[in-house]
């Protein structure tokens, strides 16, 4: 009889010693032999008590979410597009920009229209003159004096070139106002509104009024 209370106290034990294992807000657990001779597990400190360790529980948790390939994957680039049309409409090859500041307007022509996402560039003596955009008219500014070769290209979002033109040459002659003045003298009603023909610069009329004596 005293084996099987024995065995039914340790078993008991056993059980309270799960339970509290289990629990999350037990933060020790004590074990003593009691005066019968039983196993007694308690989370209160005891007189002989020795401190059971207990190794953390194991908790299983689920994996972080990888982002899926689908979302993830860059887009692949498809085929090539290609334009039937791509030229420089002004300034035509081979033309004489006279401009004191040395600017120009670049103008651009293509057919089929420009496709989405597809942008035009500007290369200007073989490099890249200023961002590329989709607006087919290019402000060129300050550009030195001499043969320059212009260049125009389409890019796909993918950052190929769809369609380039051929090198066109034009040349730039950045004369002074005087220069201009000498080979187009200015005329009384253009001055103030030619550049090089300042309103400080006319010449005073002559009056026919004559003067009294």
């Amino acid at each position: 009889m005293l084996a099987d209370r024995k065995r039914l106290g340790l078993r008991s034990a056993l059980i309270c010693l799960l339970m509290l294992v289990g629990c999350h807000a037990v933060a020790e657990v004590y074990t003593y032999v009691d005066a019968e001779g039983n196993r007694v597990f308690t989370d209160q400190p005891h007189k002989n008590a020795k401190k059971v360790d207990i190794a953390p529980s194991n908790q299983i948790r689920s994996a972080p979410k990888k982002p899926s390939q689908a979302s993830s994957a860059k887009p692949k680039p498809g085929p090539l597009f290609h334009y039937q049309l791509l030229r420089i409409l002004a300034p035509e090859p081979d033309s004489t920009i006279r401009d004191v500041q040395g600017n120009l307007i670049v103008t651009v022509s293509n057919d089929p229209e420009l496709q989405p996402g597809h942008t035009y560039r500007l290369l200007l003596d073989g490099k890249v003159y200023g961002e590329a955009g989709r607006s087919p008219v290019f402000p060129l500014t300050n550009i030195d004096r001499g043969t320059h070769q212009l260049s125009i290209e389409i890019v796909d979002p993918f950052g190929r070139v769809a369609e380039r033109t051929p090198n066109q040459p034009f040349h730039m002659m950045r004369i002074s106002l005087a220069q201009k003045r000498l080979a187009n003298p200015c005329k009384t009603e253009e001055y103030g509104v030619r550049p090089e023909c300042p309103l400080k610069d006319k010449p005073p009329e002559d009056s026919s009024i004559l003067p009294f004596f």
